[in-house]
């Protein structure tokens, strides 16, 4: 009997303590009692009665010692408290994971030069030809690698400046691929205070890397050359194409003044139908005209800004569905439909567009939802995010790779 008193009279004080610090903050209009399949332990109705950002600031401060953490949330022009369990403590990192997966990725990267590099001598042994292909793929790799550094530690220090607990990247080995690489990606170990850090972790990488990668780009286009396509590709053989973004066709035509690659002749369509319909499909094929035969460093640049639009892309956990986020709140989950159905029709013109849409499909649904989603986003950040979705546009490449085979 006495534990049983003992017992209610805690819940009671319990009780007392979170409706006060509720009261402090929030005119209450109602008030329910959840559980955890419901997502909530408490559900309050009403209205601050102090700005957001201080109200959550205290309100979180003081329900730290009840282990108890609040989401903000509005609905129909009312605003919700929830409060919620608070999830365990996150776990120390292991660096030695991240330091490993980045040698790999090094090492991985370098694998591009035995496809791109020269032609191997045959009279060599294995060993020399193995070793002269890797020491080829420095150029791309000394290119790529700062984009990617730059793009996650971007993201890492926002999420650190805001305090908010982050793994180091993580960088994905892709040997004997085009690229050398997946990319890296980082994790969030908690969830973002409120859209203005979710917008400054989302939005600070593709900016940083974006940079870099305009600078490998062009010092890559400078050590590039022009050189005529082939006018018939032999039995055997095969001609890759890197794709155009708008920024890339911008970046060529600012260094070799051509629009590339340029075909042999327009016949009789005009420039804008046939670039119109080459940026979007990659027909027809420009054989007999001239291209730029792009240096590794520049092949880095130009992946550089492939990197950057995919993680642009408005869906789920990538940085342009943070960004879409931030701007149209839980609307923004209507662009998923949207995204898969483009992605979907893109793979008709490269077919690796499926298999991101199969990514898209089961992984673009989910948003990461700050707690406090009453705190507007500042309109110095709403117009960054927008210069997002501008930029998502300018690198947003419809058809990556044109692979012509004799």
């Amino acid at each position: 009997m006495t534990d049983n008193g003992n017992s209610s009279n805690e819940a009671l004080l319990e009780n007392a303590a979170i409706n006060k610090i509720i009261e402090n903050i929030f005119r209450v209009e109602s008030f329910t009692y959840g559980d955890r399949q419901q997502g909530f332990l408490r559900r309050y109705i009403g209205r601050l009665t102090i700005d957001s950002e201080t109200a959550f600031t205290r309100i979180t401060e003081e329900l730290k010692p009840l282990n108890l953490t609040a989401l903000f949330r509005e609905e129909d022009d009312k605003h919700v408290i929830l409060l919620i369990a608070s999830p365990p403590k996150p776990g120390p990192s292991n660096p030695q994971i991240n330091l490993i997966m980045f040698v790999l990725t090094f090492l991985s990267m370098l694998t591009t030069g035995l496809l791109f590099g020269a032609a191997p001598d045959l009279e060599q042994g294995l060993g020399e030809i193995i070793f002269a292909g890797l020491v080829a793929g420095i150029p791309f790799t000394a290119g790529m690698l700062p984009i990617l550094l730059a793009h996650e530690f971007g993201h890492y220090l926002a999420a650190r400046y805001h305090n908010t607990d982050v793994t180091l990247p993580y960088f994905i080995p892709f040997p004997l691929s085009l690229l050398g690489t997946l990319g890296a990606f980082i994790r969030l170990k908690e969830f973002p205070r409120d859209k203005n850090v979710l917008h400054d972790i989302g939005v600070a990488g593709p900016l940083a890397g974006l940079v870099v990668a305009i600078v490998v780009l062009f010092i890559g286009l400078f050590l590039s050359t022009l050189e005529p396509i082939p006018e018939t590709i032999p039995p055997g053989s095969g001609l890759l194409l890197e794709g155009n973004s708008l920024l890339y066709l911008f970046a060529k035509f600012a260094v070799f003044r051509e629009l590339l690659p340029q075909p042999a002749d327009y016949g009789d369509t005009s420039v804008i139908a046939y670039w119109f319909n080459y940026f979007f499909t990659g027909r027809p094929i420009p054989l007999g005209g001239l291209d730029v035969i792009i240096h590794p460093v520049a092949r880095a640049g130009w992946a550089g800004l492939l990197v950057t639009a995919l993680n642009l892309l408005p869906v789920g956990q990538l940085d342009g569905g943070h960004l879409v986020y931030v701007l149209f709140g839980k609307q923004a989950t209507r662009a998923w439909p949207i995204v898969l159905g483009i992605v979907i029709l893109l793979g008709f013109t490269w077919s690796g567009w499926w298999i991101w849409a199969l990514l898209i499909y089961f992984m673009g649904r989910t948003y990461a939802e700050p707690l406090d989603q009453i705190t507007p986003l500042s309109p110095g950040r709403r117009a960054i995010a927008w210069l997002g979705v501008i930029i998502f546009f300018l690198v947003f490449t419809p058809v990556p790779f044109i692979q012509v085979v004799g």
